[in-house]
């Protein structure tokens, strides 16, 4: 296959992941100072702001290690090699990284409610939720793709070893 035929989803992978890193260089260490300043002040609301960034400061790291995975999917596919046992292990880590960043936001819940409490926000609920179950729907889908793909492999070595 020619490597022209996914560099347009290469290049996707790499402008899906610039977004999330200006998050994390810029907007998000504004808010903590933002939430620094609250706390010498004596709220404690600061104080579930800095849980919530944690939790989303850690769960960059298993997004960028899907996106790594998805990049190396790309790559296993310019090569000819999409049905391969590297593409199912490719596609279980992303599974496991989609799930790992689902259970995060599962464990923030509870502090996206004491804020949405506090704010009077009710609407913030709904955005941890879909924070959720984002990622739970793309580990279904690469838990999906797995499946489908290990079935082909099987299936393609079955018919190696009748030729």
């Amino acid at each position: 296959m020619k490597p022209s035929s996914t560099l347009f989803l290469k290049v996707a992978v790499i402008f899906i992941g610039i977004p999330v890193l200006a998050l994390c260089l810029f907007l998000l260490p504004q808010i903590a100072n933002e939430a620094n300043e609250v706390a010498e002040r004596g709220s404690d609301l600061a104080y579930v702001v800095y849980g919530i960034l944690m939790v989303m400061y850690v769960s960059a790291i298993p997004f960028y290690f899907a996106l790594y995975q998805s990049f190396n999917l790309l790559s296993y596919i310019d090569k000819n090699q999409a049905f391969s046992e590297l593409s199912v292990r490719a596609l279980k880590k992303i599974k496991n990284c989609a799930i790992t960043i689902s259970a995060l936001y599962v464990v923030a819940l509870p502090l996206v409610y004491i804020m949405a409490e506090i704010d009077d926000a009710p609407g913030l609920v709904l955005i941890g939720m879909g924070l959720i179950f984002a990622p739970m729907v793309i580990a279904v889908f690469a838990a999906v793709l797995q499946r489908l793909l290990k079935e082909a492999i099987d299936i393609k070595s079955e018919n190696d070893l009748i030729v």
